[in-house]
């Protein structure tokens, strides 16, 4: 799973396999081709989108526009040339790339080992077009544990009682004032889950994303970059 700070770590880490640190490089690459001049595009958070953003830079494109989910990825952002506006200022994006700690054959997602998930759904939701990157050791054959949440700092322990089991991150709080914690159940059902944890009172946001959001996933391994379609129209 990705780091476990609360805003989001844009570096690979110093252990990192050779090879998944290529083939993050291969996805964030095939992603940024389909960048265009004028767009409107956001900006995921994690190790993998730490490859597309020089990769977006590169193409020079000076009518274009990001919305980054996390401080971690305005501050590489601008640091790189792009231009960042915040998210009510932009009308619709037009493409949103970011990384997955999981990705299932159906296209189900686990995000948020950055604790960036609830800005990251939000600007998966806001875009017309919502393109995931990941190295081949994210896809697995069915979503598992453990899966983030970001909860509301009042009676968090009551939250987290009712979401057992579970546990509270040694993390900073999430950009937005919120406590970040994990649920390590069974996940038999993603769909039950996710309506299981979207109505504990208490709950900001998970990290599971449902296929109908995601319009198309590239996943490299040794043979290149596959795509594998998503649940979007």
């Amino acid at each position: 799973m990705a780091d476990h700070g609360a805003a989001g770590r844009l570096s690979a880490p110093p252990d990192e396999n050779p090879i998944i640190f290529e083939q993050k490089r291969a996805a964030a690459r095939a992603a940024a081709a389909l960048v265009r001049d004028g767009m409107r595009v956001g900006l995921g958070t994690g190790t993998t989108v730490a490859h597309l953003l020089p990769a977006v830079a590169e193409l020079g494109c000076r009518e274009l526009v990001c919305v980054a989910t996390s401080p971690a990825t305005e501050a590489a952002a601008v640091s790189l040339g792009l231009t960042v506006l915040p998210l009510d200022s932009v009308p619709e994006l037009d493409l949103a790339i970011d990384g997955a700690d999981q990705v299932d054959p159906c296209a189900w997602l686990v995000k948020g080992g950055g604790g960036a998930h609830t800005r990251e759904k939000i600007v998966a939701a806001a875009a017309s077009r919502f393109v995931v990157i990941a190295s081949a050791d994210k896809a697995v054959p069915a979503i598992h544990s453990p899966v983030p949440v970001e909860l509301v700092p009042f009676g968090v322990e009551h939250t987290l009682a009712m979401l057992d089991p579970s546990r509270l991150r040694e993390s900073a709080p999430t950009p937005d004032g919120g406590v970040l914690a994990d649920y390590l159940g069974p996940v038999e059902d993603p769909r039950e889950l996710s309506r299981r944890l979207s109505s504990t009172p208490g709950v900001v946001e998970h990290g599971l994303f449902p296929p109908e959001m995601v319009s198309e996933v590239l996943i490299a391994d040794a043979g290149g970059v596959r795509r594998q379609p998503g649940g979007k129209a």
